[in-house]
């Protein structure tokens, strides 16, 4: 006698499902339009925000000044290359087949860019030439509008600063860069899904178009049914529409020129060529 065989695992004969592909297309593609906009709007506001300081010793008894630095001074590309992600996330939306999986790549090289611009090393000198270029540039602005700087050159928060000044770097920025990474990461994610389920997810005017029909068929294949009622209106050129003449001279005896041969008959109107006329106008010796 053979031992009962248990039954075998239902879970382990289907297998996993993958979550993306269980997923509804439309619910895939407003996830990936928001992991994309939300990551190049994180870059953003990272690289806005002050990464380092460079601080300005002047000599005895001025006072110290600090330059602030954005990580757009240090890496002016992120910011842009950010932008470019919106750009391609509005592609996105109004494309659709081959052109859509495109826009997804050039979207998921938008963010391993971003990534590539604040990877380098950001170190005290790069920190330095970023702030003389601000005061510098904001020293030539304020010469041009306001007349000459005297003794320095002025910073871009008010401060002055000397020629004889020894300068140092503070370096403030760590969070923000991890923040582009990450905001980095979630457009090359968005980038690469666009590129793979794009194809799939609804498009923007699909709801407004409408495909070609052949005659006598429908949209699922099956044949068209007859179509059945009233017969259309009788067209002004054909024999049995009345002149305009005809219907003058009936709303002048009191008729009704727009009713039917049924209700003619009802009323006991006939119709002629020479319009409606009714069996009382006719008289007793119209015989």
């Amino acid at each position: 006698m053979t031992a009962p065989v248990s039954p075998a695992n239902p879970t382990s004969s289907v297998g996993a499902t993958n979550p993306v592909s269980a997923a509804s297309p439309g619910r895939q593609y407003a996830l990936t339009l928001l992991l994309g906009a939300a990551g190049a709007g994180l870059a953003l506001l990272a690289v806005r925000q002050g990464w380092a300081r460079a601080v300005y010793m002047a000599p005895r008894p001025l006072p110290s000044q600090a330059v602030t630095v954005t990580g757009q001074d240090l890496a002016p590309a992120a910011g842009a290359l950010a932008l470019a992600g919106l750009a391609c996330l509005a592609a996105v939306i109004a494309t659709r087949g081959l052109v859509r999986r495109a826009a997804g790549l050039v979207l998921a090289l938008c963010g391993a860019g971003t990534a590539v611009a604040v990877s380098g090393s950001l170190g005290a000198s790069r920190v330095i030439a970023a702030a003389a270029t601000k005061v510098s540039s904001s020293a030539s602005v304020a010469s041009g509008g306001a007349g000459s700087t005297t003794g320095g050159t002025s910073s871009p928060s008010g401060a002055v600063v000397t020629g004889g000044s020894s300068v140092h770097a503070v370096m403030l920025g760590v969070p923000w860069r991890v923040a582009v990474f990450a905001g980095a990461a979630a457009i090359i994610a968005a980038g690469l899904l666009t590129a793979w389920r794009g194809a799939r997810w609804p498009v923007m005017s699909g709801r407004y178009e409408r495909t070609a029909e052949r005659p006598g068929k429908r949209p699922d294949g099956a044949a068209r049914p007859s179509q059945s009622g009233p017969p259309a209106p009788a067209s002004p050129s054909s024999p049995s529409f009345p002149d305009p003449a005809s219907l003058w001279d009936s709303i002048s005896r009191g008729d009704d020129p727009t009713a039917t041969g049924d209700d003619l008959t009802a009323t006991g109107l006939t119709a002629t060529g020479d319009g409606p006329t009714t069996e009382s106008a006719r008289g007793p010796g119209a015989d």
